[in-house]
């Protein structure tokens, strides 16, 4: 590839994100600043809330492959991570995300939307940015 077009090529892809952020962020939920007192907690600090029920029976495996629509806000209300600036729902391996997400996807069912509060150590543990607790709402599509 010439220099010029891999040049460009990197440019365009650094400017998805913030494309897809001057198209709107998605506005932050009325809880995102803390658990609602209904939330469920695990041992780990994780809160949870179920949105909407699930359709499917089985629970993923911190190896499983999963598709998923999400969107990441700060405690203080910016997003600063959707699915949809990706163009669309992400699979991955569950064992290659945050530990929150390992951890909480696999509480879910195929068609579950939940909303989950992350704090910081099984975040990205203060090493990078975002910092604190973050708060994601997680629709599961698919288990592989």
């Amino acid at each position: 590839m010439r220099p010029f077009s891999m040049f460009a090529m990197t440019l365009a892809l650094a400017a998805l994100p913030l494309m897809a952020f001057a198209q709107g962020a998605v506005p932050a939920p009325p809880d995102v600043k803390a658990p609602p007192k209904d939330a469920k907690k695990t041992s780990s600090g994780l809160a949870y809330k179920v949105l909407t029920p699930g359709t499917g029976k089985s629970h993923p495996s911190a190896t499983s492959e999963v598709t998923v629509n999400y969107t990441g806000w700060t405690t203080d209300g910016k997003m600063f991570d959707s699915s949809a600036s990706h163009g669309g729902p992400a699979t991955f391996p569950l064992n290659r995300v945050i530990k929150g997400w390992t951890e909480g996807v696999q509480l879910m069912t195929e068609g579950e939307k939940a909303r989950f509060w992350i704090p910081e150590p099984i975040a990205y543990g203060g090493r990078q940015a975002p910092f604190g607790m973050l708060v994601f709402d997680i629709e599961l599509i698919k288990i592989k």
